[in-house]
């Protein structure tokens, strides 16, 4: 029972560490992540929604990484809050949806982290 546990685990923390990777590369160079995935280099608004996608994918890589399910989900909120915001505020992008989405994120990150601060000081 032990191998399996223990072989669960190393494969989580491969899947976890891998996930988090391509998140980064989706963050810093995704047109290049484009290109490598689909044979296309990514443009336009694709280029924010790969990033969005990358946050996720850090933020579960971090999540499984450390069986930290909450700690995940606070760092996606708060990230992409901020992310949305400055595609607001700098790039001028400016959907029907987007400040919405960025005050539905900052209010989960508060809670989200009012409920990460509690389950520290337990």
């Amino acid at each position: 029972m032990r191998d399996v546990v223990g072989s669960r685990k190393w494969a989580l923390m491969f899947a976890a560490v891998g996930e988090a990777v391509t998140g980064l590369a989706l963050m810093i160079v995704p047109s290049l992540v484009g290109e490598l995935l689909f044979g296309e280099a990514l443009t336009g608004v694709a280029i924010s929604t790969a990033r969005v996608a990358g946050i996720a994918l850090v933020a579960l890589g971090l999540a499984c990484w450390r069986d930290a399910p909450l700690v995940g989900m606070l760092i996606y909120s708060s990230v992409v809050t901020i992310y949305l915001a400055y595609l607001g505020f700098a790039d001028g992008l400016a959907g029907v949806l987007l400040w919405p989405a960025v005050i539905l994120h900052a209010v989960l990150s508060i809670l989200l982290a009012r409920n990460w601060l509690d389950a520290e000081e337990r």
